[in-house]
């Protein structure tokens, strides 16, 4: 990855479509689940990014800059409907005028076209126009790929929650001997496989130390400091901002849930820092983590530590950071797809 980061911090330039007036557009949140939206969109137009090209005719890729969870948030208050129309009208209306404002779109059919966000409801923007939009880069934290979500073509990135007035949570790195606490989960019974964690390992185990509240004098954070594994279940959609607190306090994050793409697969080997586990295997999630040696343990929790620095949000961004390693998948994705004008 090294090479290829390096390579893409010296040539990549990224277009910024201006067309647009915020809330819809040129905005988005800062903080808590969603907060990678702003935060990216935010990044890119502030006018400190190495990567934005000065014109269109010098980028590689370009940037749609709407926000979905500030459509979400505008349009649909109050919520009176879950009807995707109005989203879907917002985003194909926005390509449209682009495309047939410029040549970009049409040359590549949108193939070297992007849009970030982490709300549910952004893998569906793609319904509005399947045809128009079948290229279109999403860069989405719900990749799943039994709703659309395609690994050769769309990018998965990591869910954070921002705290206000913060980038993300505090890391820490509790060394192992000071772990004590095979396995931990505190958590909602939030979608399918959240209720079969619950109900297999609730209050049940010494080890497996799952819980669905957390008693108001134990610190959430400081147990899975505590813990050698953090159980990160998928919950009513694939992602966890648990998987990525789980790495900035140095737990093992073991990732139960199905048919999710992973972030940034394409250039991290997750099974070297996690332990993916599918819903079916819950009951043996005890047999599982038993089996690995503490030698296996060590190596992997060394690994965590040294991927932290991926999901960590800098502002300004830094290389290797999140935002550098969300353009990095883009630029990946753009030199994959073969684009004789892209290297010329």
């Amino acid at each position: 990855m090294n090479r290829s980061h390096i390579e893409m911090e010296k040539r990549f330039k990224v277009w910024i479509y201006r067309e647009g007036q915020p809330p819809l557009v040129h905005d988005g949140p800062v903080n808590n689940i969603y907060g990678i939206e702003g935060q990216f969109i935010d990044e890119m137009e502030s006018g400190k990014s190495r990567f934005v090209a000065r014109h269109p005719d010098e980028a590689h890729v370009f940037f749609i800059p709407i926000t979905i969870a500030k459509i979400v948030n505008v349009l649909y208050r109050p919520l009176v409907t879950y009807s995707r129309d109005q989203m879907h009208r917002v985003v194909d209306d926005y390509i449209r005028i682009v495309a047939y404002k410029y040549p970009y779109w049409n040359r590549s059919g949108g193939a070297d076209h992007f849009l970030v966000s982490c709300h549910d409801w952004a893998p569906e923007i793609s319904d509005a126009n399947p045809e128009f939009l079948r290229n279109f880069i999403r860069v989405l934290c719900n990749a799943n790929t039994s709703e659309g979500f395609k690994p050769q073509r769309d990018i998965s990135i990591p869910e954070i929650n921002i705290p206000v007035g913060k980038l993300g949570p505090t890391p820490q790195n509790m060394p192992p001997n000071k772990r004590p606490i095979l396995a931990f989960f505190a958590g909602g019974a939030h979608g399918y496989i959240r209720k079969v964690l619950l109900e297999h390992w609730k209050d049940k185990d010494d080890e497996i130390k799952v819980h669905e509240y957390l008693d108001k004098t134990q610190n959430y954070f400081n147990r899975m400091a505590k813990s050698k594994f953090c159980l990160c279940p998928s919950g009513y959609e694939v992602a966890s901002p648990r998987v990525v607190t789980a790495i900035y306090v140095g737990c093992v994050p073991v990732i139960i849930s199905d048919n999710y793409t992973l972030p940034f697969s394409d250039a991290l080997d997750w099974s070297k820092f996690s332990i993916q586990i599918p819903s079916k295997k819950i009951p043996e999630i005890k047999i599982i983590l038993q089996g690995i040696s503490y030698d296996k343990y060590l190596k992997m929790q060394k690994k965590v530590r040294r991927v932290q620095k991926h999901f960590v949000i800098n502002r300004p961004a830094k290389p290797f950071d999140m935002i550098y390693m969300v353009l990095h998948s883009v630029w990946l994705r753009r030199l994959n797809f073969g684009l004789t004008y892209f290297l010329n």
